[in-house]
C-alpha cells in the first residue's frame, strides 16, 4: 500500500512539474522579408497568415501566430496573446504584455531574431532594416499611422514603424523605441521604406 501511494505522489508531483514547464520553443520572431507589396499585407488577418506561413517554413507547428500591428479596429498589445515569448534561440524576449511594453523587455538587435533564428540587419549594417513596421504607440495601441489599415503598397500613406536595434540619430526614447519611433516618408511600398532605414519587416508573436 506505501509503495501505491508512493508511486502515486511522484506521478503528481511530475504532471504538476509538467504543468508548470514552459515551451521555451519559437514564440517571437521579426520577419526575414516584407511579404512583397510593402504596407499593403492585405489587412491584419493577411499579416497574421504570413506570420504563420514563416513559422510552419521554420518547423514550428501549433500556434496561433499574429503579427504586432495596430489598425483602427484592433491594438497590436490585445493581439499577441498573454505570453511569455522566446526566440529562436529559446531566449526569452518578455515574461507578458505588460512587461513587453516596458524597460523589461529584452528586445534588442541581438535577441529579435529572424524565424530562422538569424539576426535582422540594423542601424550600422548594410542595408539598414532596423525599422519594423507596427501602427502603434509605445503603449501598444493604435496610432494613425497604418498604411490604410495594412492596405496600402503605394505613394500614399504611412505607417509608424519601431527599432528592434534600439538605436537612432540620438539617445532620445522614440530613437531606442522597439515599437514606436517614427513614421515612414513617402508612401507605403517597400522602395519608401528603405528611405528611413527599414524593408517593411513584421514582429511575429504567438498568441497562444
Amino acid at each position: 500500500m506505501n509503495r501505491l501511494i508512493g508511486t502515486a505522489a511522484a506521478v503528481l508531483v511530475c504532471s504538476a512539474l509538467g504543468a508548470f514547464a514552459q515551451d521555451t520553443t519559437m514564440s517571437f520572431f521579426v520577419t526575414s522579408a516584407n511579404p512583397g507589396k510593402g504596407g499593403d499585407l492585405g489587412g491584419l488577418a493577411g499579416a497574421d497568415a504570413y506570420c504563420g506561413a514563416l513559422a510552419a517554413s521554420a518547423g514550428i507547428n501549433g500556434k496561433t501566430w499574429k503579427a504586432y500591428l495596430s489598425s483602427d479596429a484592433e491594438n497590436a498589445k490585445d493581439r499577441i496573446g498573454t505570453g511569455p515569448w522566446f526566440n529562436a534561440k529559446g531566449e526569452k524576449i518578455a515574461d507578458d504584455v505588460a512587461s513587453l511594453h516596458s524597460d523589461k523587455n529584452n528586445i534588442t538587435k541581438q535577441t529579435a531574431l529572424d524565424e530562422k533564428g538569424n539576426p535582422v540587419n540594423g542601424r550600422g549594417d548594410k542595408p539598414n532594416q532596423h525599422d519594423i513596421l507596427t501602427g502603434s504607440k509605445p503603449d501598444g495601441t493604435a496610432a494613425p499611422e497604418t498604411c490604410g489599415n495594412w492596405t496600402m503598397g503605394g505613394t500614399e500613406g504611412a505607417a509608424i514603424v519601431g527599432h528592434h536595434d534600439r538605436m537612432g540619430l540620438n539617445d532620445s526614447a522614440e530613437a531606442k523605441s522597439w515599437n514606436a519611433s517614427h513614421a515612414t516618408r513617402g508612401g507605403c511600398s517597400v522602395d519608401a521604406f528603405k528611405g528611413t532605414g527599414g524593408a517593411g519587416l513584421l514582429y511575429c508573436f504567438a498568441a497562444n
